[in-house]
This record gives C-alpha cells, sequence and structure tokens, in this order.
C-alpha cells in the first residue's frame, strides 16, 4: 500500500487558468481508486505562494513512495530545486512527472532526475501505470506512455498512452482545491485570465480531445483528435453535488470546442432551463460551432460569456489556421448580435504574432472586438513545433503564451508586447451578471 503526493511545484505562474490545474486532483482522485494506495496527498504550490521551508515539512513528514510532479511551461522553474529537496528529503520516493509540457517535448526531463516521465495519454493512466509497477516491485522497463530510467538509461514506451473513456474519469474532489487563491489570481481582470472576477467558479471537464487541429494547441497532441465527452447527467450530477455543499457562483466548462457536439450541448441548457440545477456558466468554442439559435438557448440556460478562437481577422493570417477557424469580420459581427441580445458577453481570443499577421491587422482585429462590445484576450503566438529536448528552463518559458519565441525586429516586438502589457482600461462586467453567493472585496 502506497502513499502518493500529487504536487504542483513551487512557481510565479505567468499566467491562470483554473482549468489548467484540473488534472492535479484528477490524478489525485483517479490514484484513490488503486487498490495498491494507501493515500494521496495533493499540494498546489505554485498557486498557494509557498515557501521551501514548507516544501521540505511536506516531503520529510509525508513518508511518499510516490511523488507525481504536474509539469507546465511555468512549473519547471523551480523543477530543479523541488527535484533536490525530494531526494533529499524523501530519498525513497519515486519521482515521475506528467502534464502538458512532458507531453509536447518529454525529452527535455530526461536531463532530470527523475524516475518516470509521461510522455502520451491521459495523464491519469500514465501515472497508475507507474504507481502500480512500483507496488508490484518495479518497474523494469518502459510502460504504456511512460518513460522509465532504469540505471543511466531511459527506456522510451513503445506502446502509446491510455485514453480514457470519459466514465474512468475521476472529477476532482473540491474539498482540496484552494479555491481562495484562485479567487485573488482572479480578481484582476486587466490580468485578461479567463475567470470572472469577484465570483467563485466551480471547473468541470467536459470534454478531452479535439478534431479541429489547430497547429498551436496542444490539445490534439496531447488527448488526440478524436473528442470524448462526459455525458449530461454526469455534468449535472457533479454540478448539482457541488453547488449543495460550497459557495460556488458559476461553471467555467473546461472543453477545447464545447459546442463541437451540438446536441449535447442543447440537452444541457434544457436541463439547466427544466432545474433544479441551473448555474450561470460559461464556455469556450470556435465561431463556426454557434448559431443564433443555439446563443439564443445558451442563454436562457444561464450562460453569461462565450470564449471564441477569434485568433484573427487578417486574411494573410487565415493560412496558419484549420479552416473551420478563418473568421470573416462579418460573421464575427453576426455572432456578436446574437451574444447581446441573449445577455451574453463574447470573449474573443486574439493570438498577436501568428504568421502572416501585422502589428496593422493585430490592432484592426482587436478594435472590432472592442467595437461590438466584445472581451479581448490576447496571448502570443507559441511555435510548439520548435520544441527540443536541449531547451534550457529560460528556453521553455518564452513558449508560455507570453513572451516571443523568436528572434526578430526590435521596434516591432515592442508593438507585439504592447497588445500584451499595455494598459487595459476596458474590465468586463460581467460579474454582475451573476449573482454573489459570498462576500468578498473587490478592486
Amino acid at each position: 500500500m502506497l502513499r502518493v503526493l500529487v504536487v504542483w511545484p513551487p512557481h510565479v505562474p505567468s499566467y491562470f487558468n483554473a482549468g489548467h490545474h484540473t488534472p492535479l486532483f484528477g490524478v489525485a482522485g483517479y490514484l484513490r481508486r488503486m487498490p495498491e494506495v494507501e493515500h494521496v496527498d495533493t499540494c498546489e504550490a505554485g498557486v498557494l505562494n509557498m515557501n521551501w521551508k514548507a516544501v521540505g515539512d511536506l516531503l520529510y513528514q509525508g513518508r511518499y513512495d510516490v511523488i507525481a510532479v504536474m509539469n507546465d511551461f511555468d512549473a519547471v522553474d523551480g523543477l530543479d530545486r523541488f527535484v533536490m529537496y525530494a531526494r533529499e528529503l524523501a530519498p525513497a520516493a519515486k519521482l515521475i512527472t506528467f502534464g502538458r509540457l512532458s507531453s509536447m517535448n518529454p525529452g527535455y526531463f530526461a536531463n532530470y532526475d527523475l524516475d518516470a516521465i509521461v510522455r502520451s495519454g491521459d495523464y491519469e493512466a500514465g501515472v497508475a501505470h507507474f504507481v502500480r509497477a512500483v507496488a508490484a516491485g518495479g518497474p523494469t522497463g518502459a510502460l504504456p506512455g511512460t518513460a522509465v530510467r532504469t540505471g543511466e538509461e531511459w527506456q522510451v514506451p513503445t506502446v502509446a498512452g491510455d485514453a480514457l473513456q470519459p466514465d474512468d474519469w475521476a472529477l476532482p474532489d473540491i474539498s482540496e482545491i484552494p479555491y481562495e487563491a484562485y479567487d485573488r489570481l482572479y480578481a484582476r481582470d486587466d490580468h485578461k485570465f479567463c475567470g470572472i472576477p469577484f465570483r467563485r467558479e466551480l471547473v468541470v471537464t467536459a470534454a478531452r480531445g479535439c478534431p479541429i487541429g489547430c497547429s498551436f494547441c496542444e490539445v490534439p497532441q496531447i488527448f488526440g483528435l478524436r473528442e470524448r465527452r462526459l455525458s449530461v447527467d454526469q455534468v449535472v450530477e457533479y454540478i448539482g453535488r457541488s453547488f449543495a455543499v460550497a459557495p460556488f457562483e458559476y461553471v467555467a466548462f473546461y472543453a477545447p470546442t464545447f459546442t463541437l457536439d451540438r446536441k449535447w450541448t442543447e440537452e444541457l441548457c434544457r436541463r439547466f432551463i427544466a432545474g433544479p440545477v441551473s448555474p450561470k456558466w460559461k464556455c469556450a468554442t470556435t465561431v463556426r460551432h454557434l448559431s443564433a439559435d443555439l446563443v439564443r438557448l445558451m442563454g436562457e440556460s444561464g450562460c453569461v460569456r462565450i470564449s471564441v478562437g477569434l485568433e484573427t481577422l487578417e486574411s494573410d493570417g487565415h493560412g496558419s489556421l484549420p479552416r473551420v477557424k478563418r473568421t470573416e469580420e462579418e460573421r464575427f459581427r453576426e455572432l456578436s448580435e446574437w451574444c447581446v441580445a441573449a445577455g451574453i458577453e463574447l470573449n474573443a481570443f486574439v493570438i498577436v504574432g501568428l504568421p502572416g499577421t501585422t502589428p496593422e491587422g493585430i490592432r484592426r482585429t482587436v478594435e472590432v472586438a472592442r467595437e461590438v462590445g466584445a472581451r479581448v484576450r490576447p496571448t502570443m503566438y507559441a511555435p510548439f513545433h520548435d520544441l527540443h529536448p536541449a531547451m534550457t528552463p529560460l528556453e521553455i518559458s518564452r513558449y508560455n503564451r507570453q513572451l516571443i519565441a523568436a528572434a526578430g525586429d526590435p521596434a516591432e516586438r515592442a508593438e507585439l508586447y504592447s497588445f500584451l502589457f499595455g494598459r487595459e482600461d476596458r474590465l468586463t462586467a460581467v460579474h454582475e451578471n451573476v449573482p454573489r453567493k459570498r462576500e468578498v472585496a473587490q478592486r
């Protein structure tokens, strides 16, 4: 019977989306089902502003057999030091890492003093394979989707990781998630994070995988081109149970393209309208996967924000996008009218530095979005295809969708950075459409 720690190492987040953090708790929940596991702790050190003494206390006192370290473009900042602390203070523990970055650049993690790396498949499946092998006295070689170190050599898997069916996912235990820390990170809307300021969010991972295949998105590479989706019954039950025991004020659906399955979306909306589970909610999708009737139904069911991957209205930049993502200005303006009529805030994702675009074209895209009343959330283009194992942590950090990864003209770089880091005076008021359950301090 093993004791396991699932941890996000100390770091300063460059961006925060609670949906990106749910795998920490989903992996923990999945491991708790295993007969080989006695106990699982979780620790979100990055959002807790946790000091290294507290990290040392946790590692020394926890007596862990396995430490599963979640990775991302931010979390590598403190990974070297975390591994050092773990080896010093929990020398009997086996260390495995999982997350977005190891699924996109797995060779990079072979440079760390780790025992295993989840390279492909769903995170919880890869970690579970390793935990099971440790319990059995191994592992002695690679596991499905997971590289294993034997001596000084890394054994690379020849079998891809598992893609779990939605019935096998473990939805997070809300009692262990540090929502107060999340609230603080979302309070500044000028940071353009995804959450709604002054309101507490319940994240529900409704789907994994996406067939659209945007080159700048990690989802198809990690979770596949085939979408897997929870049933409406599972979603409604989890929301109802969570709202009954904690002061959540809205639901954030975490799904690459929420309205990809239109019949599913319509069924969920009708369930919310009928009640008794009738939350305010938000989601992300594409312009093409919306219609006037669907937006109207979403508004009637409690939707307060729809985020869409506008990316760019500049035609020269459309060559970098799948056909379904090439949005014309007229269609975007039409969508904005539907959202206004339905009482929904339209949130436009805009990519700065997308190949084929210019600062003038980006400025025009932002101007159009603001002209129709949309909230604009810009991110920097990240050429994930350029990732390679020999990168340094600083080089990795340039792929966090805030910094420009490649060299270029200094004047143009300064202009591109103005879209992300310039003063923002167009703050959302969507929280006014979400009833408050708690007393919270506003800016």
